[in-house]
């Protein structure tokens, strides 16, 4: 399976999510020796063995202080089948609103689990954070099994405790041991009864391209290019679909339609564009566009009103007396939320916005179908929410073109002078009857 795969680490504090990267970072060769060196000497005095592979990627000098993660730590390692990018996300409580931040973009999530411990809350905090930002592929890795001799009771337990939290997901457990390598690179002898595969093979195999290119066509405007009277050109990035010079699209909100006339890029013009590619596109007609507007193929959902799933990660509560600022894709608006949140609480909302904005539900479209609470007082972000559905929904349906409008694009498709002529004069006549 060939493509880019984004791996996120989720679970309890001290279930060793630090140490499972560091092998698989090791054991695939994907550390360089002046690392394992630093390690190595690092290890000293600790009680991981000979080399203590959360080294690897708890790089604060407070996390290899306390031993434990405080902020994301992201890896890249590549195999011959595929490339990754692994986020190191924290266990303990108060760090959740970075887990949420790993999860984010991540295709895959790894839950681990302490075979000792069994299901623990924050496991399932941050199994339910997963799946509301829209991850579909689960690594159920029930690590330290060489504590419980790899007891196949035990691990049955813990899968169908996780089953009937994931409900849905498509879940992959394994039984491994991160410090000994048991089933991260290759299958143990230690679990003969455990017939699935390793972890590494699973991520070298899995489908998880939930692809934005495969989604409707959306183009937020992040600015408008007028180098001079000649080009008026519209940049910011493809946040999902593809687009082919001549395509049909709706500029939103005003619901204009036209075609794609150029798709620039810093290399030249080019025939079709997919997301996430950066690129300026040209339109046939003029239209009055600025940033925030959505360039787009089929209809939005527009509204003032929506339901979300709101993260708090302010350690002042959310208070439905403020004003918070909402910034959904390359717009920011004010908007109020109708209930308090406090610190990593998982809440359902409903946020009311001083204007509309142009979405997707999350589910459908990951880029716009989220968004982030500001507090405009302290510049930080306060929450993130992904949207559930719209109330007093309504789909936004592109205005049909003027008469003007139409008989200008039967005269630039035509053939020649003549042609155009005659189009012109047959639309004159069907509008005059």
């Amino acid at each position: 399976m060939s493509g880019l795969l984004r791996i996120c680490t989720a679970g309890s504090v001290d279930d060793g999510k630090s140490t499972l990267i560091g092998r698989l970072l090791y054991d695939s060769r994907s550390v360089y020796e002046d690392q394992v060196s630093s390690v190595q000497k690092a290890s000293k005095n600790r009680t991981a063995g000979p080399i203590d592979f959360s080294l690897f990627t708890d790089g604060l000098r407070a996390e290899r202080e306390q031993g434990i993660t405080i902020d994301v730590a992201y890896r890249y390692f590549a195999t011959a089948r595929r490339k990754f990018i692994l986020a190191d996300t924290p266990g303990h409580e108060q760090y959740t609103r970075n887990m949420a931040t790993g999860a984010s973009t991540a295709d895959v999530a790894i839950l681990l689990v302490d075979a000792r411990n069994g299901v623990r809350p924050q496991s399932r905090r941050h199994a339910q954070i997963a799946r509301l930002l829209g991850i579909q592929d689960f690594v159920l890795a029930i690590n330290k099994m060489d504590l419980v001799d790899f007891d196949r009771a035990v691990f049955d337990r813990i899968c169908d405790d996780f089953a009937e939290q994931l409900h849905g997901a498509r879940l992959h457990p394994i039984p491994m041991s991160a410090l000994h390598g048991d089933n991260v690179i290759t299958r143990s002898a230690r679990a003969p009864w455990f017939e699935g595969r390793p972890l590494l093979e699973y991520l070298e195999t899995v489908d998880a391209e939930r692809s934005q290119r495969d989604r409707p066509f959306r183009f937020p405007v992040q600015l408008v290019l007028r180098p001079d009277h000649n080009f008026r050109g519209y940049a910011g990035q493809i946040v999902s679909g593809t687009v082919h010079q001549g395509d049909d699209i709706t500029v939103w909100p005003s619901g204009r339609s036209t075609r794609i006339a150029r798709i620039v890029t810093w290399d030249g013009d080019v025939a079709e564009a997919q997301s996430p590619a950066s690129v300026t596109l040209t339109l046939e007609d003029e239209i009055d566009i600025s940033r925030g507007d959505l360039i787009a193929v089929g209809d939005v959902e527009v509204g003032q009103k929506f339901k979300a799933e709101v993260v708090w990660m302010d350690e002042r509560p959310l208070d439905p007396s403020r004003v918070y600022l909402l910034k959904h894709s390359t717009r920011t608006v004010t908007a109020e939320v109708d209930h308090a949140l406090v610190l990593n609480q998982i809440g359902t909302v409903t946020v009311s916005t001083a204007r509309p904005i142009l979405f997707d539900r999350y589910t459908e479209n990951r880029a716009t179908g989220g968004f982030i609470l500001i507090d405009p007082a302290t510049n930080f972000t306060a929450g993130a929410g992904m949207i559930v559905e719209s109330l007093g929904r309504h789909a936004a349906t592109s205005a049909r073109p003027s008469a003007a409008e139409r008989i200008a694009r039967l005269a630039r498709e035509a053939g020649s002078d003549a042609e155009a002529i005659d189009a012109v004069r047959r639309a004159l006549e069907d509008l005059l009857v």
